[in-house]
């Protein structure tokens, strides 16, 4: 058991029998009365994301979560398969956990699986990703003088704003925790 304030972003945890992993964290001290901690987590097993607020004091139970190197293979209708690079399992995951991730996987890509008493819970992506263009706006001559961006779309459906200068058939890195253009590779 860990006392709420102890919670992070990140920090997984078991509450009511679901196991929740922090997205938002923030530490509200009232004039009066004890402190309060507002979270926002998600729903490990559902996808879920829901609000809930604790009274400094309240204790939840943490967990230990496994990580291991895990591939991406393909998709079959609603699931997505990942192989253990190193038993070579494969393994599924709904659509609907991961919803946030579909847009930045590709076929081969190498992540990391998070596993909790053998339950499947999420994957975790690189920092970046590396994308090939498949559809982009044309440029305008003379629009570059100020950094002016234009919509493109990548190999997994991704739409990000990009400088002028990328073209079609162009591979661009992408953070995966925004969502946005970093460089052309």
């Amino acid at each position: 058991m860990i006392d709420v304030n102890e919670l992070r972003k990140g920090v997984t945890f078991t509450m009511d029998g679901e196991l929740y992993k922090v997205l938002e964290y923030q530490h509200y001290k009232p004039g009066r009365g004890n402190a309060i901690i507002r979270t926002k987590l998600r729903n490990l097993r559902t996808g879920a994301i829901i609000q809930q607020n604790f009274v400094s004091g309240d204790r939840v139970e943490d967990i230990r979560i496994d990580r291991r190197g895990v591939q991406y293979l393909y998709t079959d209708g609603d699931l997505y398969y990942f192989m253990d690079t190193e038993t070579y399992e494969q393994t599924a995951l709904p659509a609907k956990v991961l919803e946030e991730q579909i847009p930045y996987l590709k076929e081969g890509m190498e992540l990391m699986l998070t596993t909790y008493e053998g339950e499947a819970l999420e994957v975790e992506l690189p920092t970046t990703v590396d994308l090939k263009v498949v559809e982009a706006e044309m440029a305008i001559a003379g629009d570059t003088a100020t950094n002016v961006l234009k919509k493109v779309k990548v190999e997994t459906g991704l739409e990000v704003q990009a400088p002028l200068f990328v073209e079609v058939g162009d591979v661009i890195r992408v953070d995966t925790r925004t969502g946005e253009y970093v460089t052309r590779v």
